[in-house]
């Protein structure tokens, strides 16, 4: 049986980059940038006011206090007046051009105006209240790294630079088959009925990450549902499909027949792991990559943390995830042998210093622990003093 580490890397050497299209600045958010962003201008693009007053051609040195000037007239944000021949003071707006020579703004409210003429009421330094062209960033200048996700502040920096459009990875289409004889939507339940989880939150976690989600089926344990879905998937053209159950040893646990029959090749099946260990990962040739999580509803949240997640950041182009590592404030008693996947929390000590905790009475069905974590804790082998520690969304701290 192969190591979570062996199951992981032979899992990633099926998964490829996918291919980079542009997209609209109103419809990046969320996407990966594929290539790096560098500045196509400065910021500011001129000297412009920090605040209300007045701009000053004051020369060396600072301005004593009682120094009187002439205005010559109004600089407002957006003008585009650039000099005033002659003059050594004009009134300014914040956010306005300062004009060409002028090197320092008072502000208003430290000035006495009469007509006009303004009048200083204490010294002033030279050059404040400026801010230079370039300040934030300058032409050429990296702006934004390929693999960074396009959040509101990146939309921000490229919105100010006038940056229209930007190169992502595609998004992964990805088709979700839940099996189950079992299964039923919300409402009244049948004798021996569940309610699905799986296929609801296998969505809500790919809508973090973005992808694609052509379908979405759930298909009995008998009759040939599944493997139409899995045609069908095929058929559109997709990147990946995942499906949750069947995959353990039993009479109803088809899947794996099934992708066989069907020419997919095993890439692996069952990995040294808890919860999860069923496992499974196929590849049609020149088609998806299958991956096969077992039905617990824990140990598709494992899969999908664990296996699904760098499935999708490599299909993003983006490097494998870092851990945080924290000290574990009590011992933990796992399994000998085996990967452990453990929900827990990280929290402040008395001292102020992070902590992770195990939650309790955590079972591959039992969904309550899950929402009471804030963190997934793994351990090879065993809990040590110190453990690694994973956010609960990983596309979320992209």
């Amino acid at each position: 049986m192969l190591t979570y580490a062996e199951a992981l890397a032979t899992l990633l050497k099926e998964a490829h980059p996918l291919e980079t299209e542009r997209v609209g600045l109103s419809s990046s958010l969320g996407r990966i940038l594929a290539a790096y962003v560098s500045s196509p201008l400065s910021l500011p693009s001129f000297d412009n006011a920090a605040m209300d007053g007045f701009a000053i051609r004051a020369g060396a040195g600072d301005i004593p206090s009682g120094t009187a000037f002439t205005i010559a007239g109004m600089q407002a944000a957006g003008d585009g007046t650039t000099a005033y021949p002659g003059a050594d003071a004009c009134e300014i707006a914040t956010g306005a051009r300062v004009p060409d020579g002028f090197d320092t703004v008072v502000p208003v409210e430290r000035c006495e105006r009469m007509g006009d003429i303004v009048r200083l009421t204490q010294a002033e330094p030279r050059g404040q209240n400026i801010r230079r062209a370039g300040g934030d960033i300058a032409t050429g200048a990296p702006a934004l790294t390929a693999g960074r996700r396009i959040d509101a502040a990146a939309i921000m920096l490229l919105a100010a630079l006038g940056i229209g459009d930007v190169p992502v990875a595609r998004r992964p289409r990805v088709v979700i088959i839940n099996t189950g004889s079992e299964l039923h939507d919300s409402g009244p339940l049948p004798e021996g009925g569940i309610h699905d989880s799986n296929g609801p939150f296998l969505e809500a976690m790919l809508a973090s990450w973005g992808v694609d989600l052509l379908a979405r089926h759930r298909v009995p344990d008998t009759g040939d549902a599944f493997a139409h879905a899995v045609r069908e998937a095929m058929h559109a053209g997709v990147d990946l499909i995942i499906t949750t159950g069947a995959v353990s040893a039993g009479r109803f646990d088809f899947v794996p027949s099934a992708l066989a029959a069907l020419g997919a090749r095993e890439c692996f099946h069952k990995v040294a792991i808890r919860p999860g260990k069923p496992i499974l990962a196929a590849r049609f040739d020149g088609g998806p990559l299958v991956l096969g999580l077992p039905g617990n509803p824990i140990a598709v949240a494992v899969g999908h943390r664990f296996f699904l997640t760098p499935v999708l950041r490599a299909m993003a182009g983006l490097a494998p995830e870092k851990p945080l590592r924290v000290r574990l404030a009590e011992g933990h008693d796992v399994r000998p042998g085996l990967q452990h996947f453990a929900l827990g929390r990280v929290e402040a000590d008395a001292e102020g210093r992070q902590v992770a905790r195990v939650q309790r009475n955590q079972a591959a069905y039992r969904i309550v622990p899950f929402t009471q974590a804030n963190t997934w804790l793994t351990a090879d082998g065993s809990f040590g003093e110190v453990v690694d520690a994973w956010p609960l969304d990983p596309a979320a701290a992209t």
